[in-house]
């Protein structure tokens, strides 16, 4: 029995997030099937992290137990044949057998995309929230330096979180323009239920003028969800990378 890591992306439009649940059909089930298709048994796929309904992944990372001689070149692409046009496995390697997806995370980054344009894409419909008003970089940026650090993130997270422990550190937190594009990327230790999408949708109102960025300080220690902005829609969020 050997432990893969396996790394994949996907276009999160029709799941109902990673794990696999009652309600709807998830990038787990999907990616176990082909996985049971491949190696002709039942096998289980342990995730990185969840993610929320509609949430996509440039990498996401996940462990599987296997009993196969499969070369790695050879897995990639015979599971990828498994699994529908919208997951792709990107990379495949053998780790120890102690090794574990999520545990040995040391911290992952997100992207955030934002169409600031008054004119609908078609072709960036499914991937970026549209806000038709010019936004403030320069305000949203002031309030992203203010986040970067250790901090009780417990207003920044809705209530179907799992966890008590609400603290985490923030490595870096900025927004970019170009063109008509803005990008708020950030990385941390870990993240809250729907933190990434609170701190942009704070990061907008800190930009229309409902949230002064000074008030930061005060929303993160006060704790109450109702203070930060609304949760922006999953639509625009990426998993972009793990780091292990």
């Amino acid at each position: 029995m050997k432990r893969v890591l396996l790394t994949i992306a996907y276009d999160g439009t029709d799941y109902h997030g990673w794990q696999v649940q009652p309600n709807g059909i998830t990038v787990q089930e999907v990616l176990q099937k082909g996985l049971c298709e491949l190696l002709g048994t039942k096998t289980g796929a342990t995730g990185c992290s969840r993610t929320d309904s509609g949430v996509h992944a440039k990498q996401f990372c996940c462990h599987v137990d296997c009993d196969d001689n499969i070369p790695e070149d050879a897995f990639i692409r015979g599971l990828s044949a498994k699994l529908p046009s919208d997951i792709a496995v990107i990379d495949c390697k053998t780790v120890a057998s102690d090794f574990h997806a999520r545990y040995n995370a040391l911290g992952k980054t997100y992207v955030y995309n934002i169409l600031n344009s008054k004119i609908k894409d078609p072709f960036l419909e499914r991937y970026y929230w549209r806000i038709e008003r010019e936004l403030d970089i320069d305000k949203m940026n002031e309030f992203c330096g203010k986040i970067v650090g250790k901090h009780d993130f417990y207003a920044f997270s809705s209530s179907g979180r799992t966890v008590e422990d609400t603290v985490r550190t923030v490595k870096e937190c900025f927004v970019t323009k170009r063109d008509n594009k803005v990008k708020l990327q950030i990385t941390a230790d870990g993240f809250l239920y729907n933190m990434v999408r609170i701190i942009v949708g704070t990061a907008v109102a800190v930009s229309d003028g409902k949230i002064d960025p000074n008030d930061t300080e005060k929303i993160l220690a006060e704790k109450k969800r109702e203070n930060a902005g609304i949760t922006a829609p999953a639509k625009g969020l990426f998993l972009e990378k793990v780091i292990y």
